[in-house]
């Protein structure tokens, strides 16, 4: 799966981004490169505590746990 990143040059000259398809990704950096890395940075970061939060929630269920993948 790939993601799209927004991202715009600041008053201040620093870019700020955001995932498209995960809109609470957010991250900044003095160039595009480094706003691309810290945007997916933040999305991984998003991607495991949401993991983790999930796992709490069915705790002591029974669940059935499938892989999928998105083309």
């Amino acid at each position: 799966m790939k993601f799209t990143a927004i991202i715009e040059k600041g008053e201040n000259g620093w870019f700020v981004g955001q995932v498209e398809e995960i809109p609470a990704a957010l991250a900044q950096g003095k160039t595009i490169e480094e706003v691309k890395e810290n945007l997916l940075d933040a999305l991984k970061l998003i991607l495991e505590v949401n993991k983790e939060l999930t796992k709490k929630e069915y705790i002591d269920k029974s669940t059935f746990v499938e892989e999928l993948e998105l083309n």
